[in-house]
């Protein structure tokens, strides 16, 4: 049996659903962003490309953890 995903990998199936994008691809615009500091990252996603901020700081975490950014 696998164990449920936890943490921000959680909202990956919603956040592919939604807005039509893999989370790959996600996590590129996040690493080419000129912008470094999580809640920005955040602030950006929400404004430009439409994410609900929990799906927007799942995609920042999980790509700043796997990014050492």
């Amino acid at each position: 049996m696998t164990a449920p995903v936890k943490g921000p990998a959680s909202y990956f199936p919603a956040i592919e659903k939604k807005y039509g994008r893999p989370v790959e691809e996600w996590r590129n615009l996040i690493r080419t962003a000129p912008l470094t500091k999580h809640m920005e990252l955040v602030a950006w996603l929400k404004a430009e490309h439409g994410l609900g901020h929990g799906h927007a700081n799942a995609l920042v975490a999980h790509a700043l953890a796997d990014n050492g950014r």
